[in-house]
């Protein structure tokens, strides 16, 4: 049948939780290039670790999950302007 066919849709679940694996182990990636001195590539790891957090909180509306890693983002990009 052709509707056997179609493409799955993922759920806003299911994306979150691939998503949150993925951004926690950008993020162990980031801890591991800070301990062999890989700068600056241990800050980008952890951009990307802690936007694909920031988005995970809005995905689950947690305001808390949310607001640690927009300050933690804002701080990182201060530093890294300076």
């Amino acid at each position: 049948m052709p509707s056997d066919l179609a493409p799955r849709r993922l759920s806003t679940a299911q994306i979150a939780f691939a998503l949150k694996w993925v951004a926690s182990a950008i993020q162990i990636a980031g801890y591991a290039a800070t301990a062999f001195g890989w700068t600056p590539y241990n800050l980008y790891f952890f951009l990307v670790g802690v936007l694909g957090w920031f988005l995970v909180g809005v995905m689950w509306n947690d305001r808390a999950i949310m607001l640690i890693h927009i300050v933690a983002l804002a701080a990182m990009i201060a530093g890294m302007s300076q």
